[in-house]
Formats: structure tokens, sequence, C-alpha cells
């Protein structure tokens, strides 16, 4: 079951756009701003989350459109399910989720489809604070488990009420206290087991490859806590005076860590060159790919990814991504790096916030 016909309504600078019979490599060629990344963009919104840019809706909405917007897709199999992804013109500030025209929550949305991607703006992840690693590992693990979701929420709810409790000037009741830190106790060990179980699988996965041409990152889990619900909770109840005085919480999966290691050369991804930090997170991102793709049906998404990639990495890329089994959306301004896939991929030239099949 895969993607079988994608619109676009009032998205960005696409007014009415539609993608009809895609197949499993499908290319997206144009100039630069004329909205490719846009269509990744609208694909990355069948997921739970901000999308891959992680912009407002207001700035989703097509200038000069209704105000709200559409995106609508086809998933082909056994029977077509129908899931759609819009902001109401009425309520701008909120996203609706529908599933064969019913309405539906984040996480329903996700039982039918994983959704993945590796855009530009991911190049600086090994260099970035922890939270985009911790951010990035969630969105990896949501790709394969749809309640991951709502585990990380409850998780920065409590979180965020229990720093609320800990800045009061006055001294919080110990049983408010008490309540909060069960509830953070409770999702913070969900929380902390899926990272896990997904670093575990990524390497699983990371080890069946050849390291040539693409290098192989060591991925590692470091909590920033304990793991268990109950030795959690004692470390936050042990942590109150000390997380008082610090104005929030120091304990926790909020301060976990992804550590990658270039694991021929045993450098850190940060300490490695421009171009090998790209190639550790194309070798991540392809083994997420064959991960996702054994379960739900699964779409990735990879923006301008070929255009800096020698011959031999090219051919090793799209090698790759023939065999994973997921659905692949690539952009590229130009044709001539795709040559090698451009008998069986689908393509589109996008050109003003229209896409034409060729």
């Amino acid at each position: 079951m895969a993607l079988s016909r994608i619109t676009l309504t009032d998205f960005r600078n696409h007014a009415e756009t539609v993608l009809d019979h895609p197949q499993g490599l499908n290319l997206l060629i144009g100039a630069n701003g004329a909205g490719k990344t846009n269509v990744l963009e609208a694909l990355s919104l069948l997921a739970p989350g901000r999308g891959l840019r992680r912009a407002q809706l207001s700035e989703m909405a097509r200038k000069g459109g209704t105000g709200g917007f559409t995106v609508g897709a086809s998933l082909a199999g056994d029977g077509d399910v129908r899931l759609g992804s819009f902001v109401d013109p009425n309520s701008p500030a909120r996203r609706h989720l529908r599933v064969n025209g019913a309405d539906a929550s984040a996480s329903t949305l996700g039982e039918w489809l994983s959704v993945a991607w590796l855009t530009p703006a991911m190049d600086g992840l090994f260099t970035a604070p922890a939270s985009e690693r911790r951010r990035y590992l969630d969105r990896l693990a949501l790709a394969l488990d749809p309640s991951h979701a709502s585990i990380a929420a409850r998780y920065e709810k409590a979180l965020r009420e229990r720093n609320r409790l800990l800045a009061d000037l006055r001294t919080p009741a110990p049983q408010w206290l008490d309540a909060i830190e069960a509830q953070m106790a409770a999702a913070g060990a969900g929380l902390a087991a899926g990272r896990a179980v997904l670093v575990d699988a990524l390497m699983g996965e990371i080890v069946r490859h050849p390291e040539d041409p693409f290098p192989r990152p060591a991925l590692s889990y470091a909590p920033g806590g304990p793991v268990g619900a109950e030795q959690l909770s004692q470390a936050l109840y042990d942590g109150r005076e000390r997380d008082r005085r610090a104005g929030r919480t120091l304990t926790g999966p909020h301060r976990d860590e992804l550590e990658i290691v270039y694991a021929a050369k045993r450098m850190p991804a940060a300490a490695s060159s421009t171009g090998e930090q790209k190639a550790l997170l194309i070798a991540i991102t392809l083994a997420h790919a064959s991960l996702a793709a054994k379960g739900r049906p699964a779409v990735l998404l990879l923006d301008e990814v070929a255009a800096h990639l020698d011959p031999q990495r090219r051919a090793a890329l799209f090698g790759r991504l023939r065999d994973s089994g997921t659905q692949v959306w690539v952009t590229g301004t130009e044709a001539a790096p795709f040559a090698d896939i451009a008998g069986e991929a689908a393509r589109w030239e996008v050109a003003g916030g229209a896409a034409i099949r060729l």
C-alpha cells in the first residue's frame, strides 16, 4: 500500500496541485523557489507533528487564498483509504485531521502512514544543542510507533507543570508534586523505553550493510536520569530542593542525549567533516527507512539530497532507496543527478506552484 494520489489546495504557493499515480521513486524537479519543498512539507503533514519545517499554520496558507489549506492523499491497497490534513479558514489556528472523511486524532492518522524526512536544515544536527537530537530521535520513534507522540506529550505537559510549581515563590504542597511526579515517572519511563528500542533497532539495521560508500554511524542512547518509573519517581522526589533552587527539573528524559560516532574513525560525528556528517545522516535515514517499511505504509521525503553526493554515493543511495520498500519523494533543481533512475521514477516539473507530470 502506498500513496496513489496527492492533492494540495491553497498550500504555500500551490493553489491547486494534483499528483496522480506516483511510483516507488518520485522526482520533483524545478528551480529554487518553485514549490518543490512545499510538496514535501505538505506530505509531512500527513503525520503527527508540525511538519518538516515546524512552521506556523498561518505560514502554510497560500497568500491570496482562503486563509486555510487542504492536503489530501489516497492510500492504495486492498481498498483506498483517504487521509486529510486541513485548516479551516474559520478556525485558522487549528489543524484538522481526517481518515476516510471522519475526524481523526494525530495518533490515528499515524497508524495508517509512516512519514520521515531528511532536509538541508538537518545538516547541523550533530553540532546542534541536545534538544534537537532528542526531537529528531522522537520523530524517528514516532514514524515507527504512533503511540510515542502521546507519551512524549504527557511527559512534556507534566514537566511544564512541575517546573511551574518549582518556580512558584510559595512552597508547593507536597501532594501536588507527588501527583505531578507520578505522571512524569510513568510517561518518562515509556519515553525512555521508546528511545532505547529505536536506537537498538537502528543499530541492528545499520550493521546489516557494508560501510562503503556511506560511513557507518555508531548510535548510543544516553539517558538523562533513571529510566524505570519507580527509580525516576524517587530521583524526582530526592531532587526537589535542588530543582527548586535551579528553577527547573534537572533529571529525566528531557535531558537525554543521542550520541553519534563515526565508527571507523572512532570520532564523534560532531568532529567529523561536513561531508562525513552528511553521509552519516544519510546512513541513519536509510536504516530508518528500512525499519519503517516493515510496518505501516512508509513515505520518505528527501529534499536536495543528491546534489552534493559523488556519483558512487548517488548510485548507492538510489540502490538502497529502490530496495527499501518505502515510497520516496526526492527534490532537485535539475534532472542530471537522477539519470540512473530516470527510467523507473515518476517525475514532475515544478514551477510557480504547479506540478506537471513528465
